[in-house]
Formats: structure tokens, C-alpha cells, sequence
């Protein structure tokens, strides 16, 4: 990727899922910034000439080995995170969220995620997630039943 992701000149289409396994739900830990270590959903950045929703399967593919397929667009939101002096941006995502359904696979953290694991829905609810994240997690379970 020619691109920087650190400083960029122009924000970056995000892509990630909620991915739903037995009313489970997946989540990476990241082994990269930003928010390295912590809970997440799985996804990555778009790459030229592949539409969103090719990017979501490639990105759960190469960070947990897993087929999903695509239930429901949830919603676009911003990640931005600026300089201590607040004056500019280091990381800007805009972030395409979807719903999904694990297919096949053995799941094993690969790529950008350091671990990955289905949680319980109570579970995830009690990890410091960022906010975003806990809300569109919320959304998908909602339109599950499951909350």
C-alpha cells in the first residue's frame, strides 16, 4: 500500500463486522495502531478497486481464517485520532460497519489481530470497548433479538 495510514493526507475507508456464531460474537484483539491491544471488530482498510463488501470478507478472512457472509450494512462512522495539541490528525478511518455470518473455518488470529475469540454478548458488553464499537455491536444484536 502506497498510502500511509499514520498522518494521512485524506481519511481511509474502514471496513469491519459484527460476525455472529451461535449468537456469539467474534472479536480480534489488535496487534497494531492504533488502539494496539485492544478488543475490536474485525476489518481493515479498503484496498483500490474492491468494493466494501469484498473488502469485509477479505479482512475476517485474513485476520481469523474465517468465510462469513454479509447479513446487513449497520452503519459509517469516523475514527479520528489527533496530536496531544489536538491541532491534527495522526489516524483518520472512516468506517463502513456490517453485520455477517460465520460460514466455515477454523478460527486463528491472523494478520493485524493478535488474538480472536467469540464472546457472549454479555461478555462483550463488559470489555472497555471503544464506545463506537459497543454501540454497533449493540445495533446488530438488537436486530438478532439477542438484546
Amino acid at each position: 500500500m502506497s498510502e500511509t495510514r499514520k498522518n494521512p493526507p485524506r481519511p481511509i475507508v474502514g471496513v469491519g463486522a459484527v460476525i455472529f456464531k451461535d449468537n456469539n460474537i467474534l472479536l480480534i484483539q489488535r496487534s497494531k495502531a492504533p488502539k494496539k491491544g485492544e478488543w475490536s471488530l474485525p476489518g481493515g482498510a479498503q484496498h483500490l478497486g474492491e468494493t466494501v463488501r469484498e473488502a469485509v470478507t477479505r479482512e475476517v478472512m485474513e485476520e481469523t481464517g474465517l468465510t462469513i457472509t454479509i447479513t446487513s450494512f449497520l452503519d459509517a462512522l469516523d475514527f479520528i485520532e489527533k496530536t496531544q495539541d489536538q491541532t491534527a490528525p495522526v489516524f483518520h478511518y472512516t468506517l463502513l460497519d456490517y453485520s455477517a455470518d460465520y460460514l466455515s473455518g477454523k478460527l486463528k488470529a491472523g494478520s493485524d489481530a493478535s488474538d480472536a475469540r467469540f464472546f457472549t454478548f454479555e461478555e462483550v458488553m463488559a470489555l472497555p470497548l471503544w464506545a463506537e464499537t459497543k454501540r454497533v455491536i449493540k445495533q446488530a444484536a438488537s436486530e438478532r433479538g439477542l438484546c
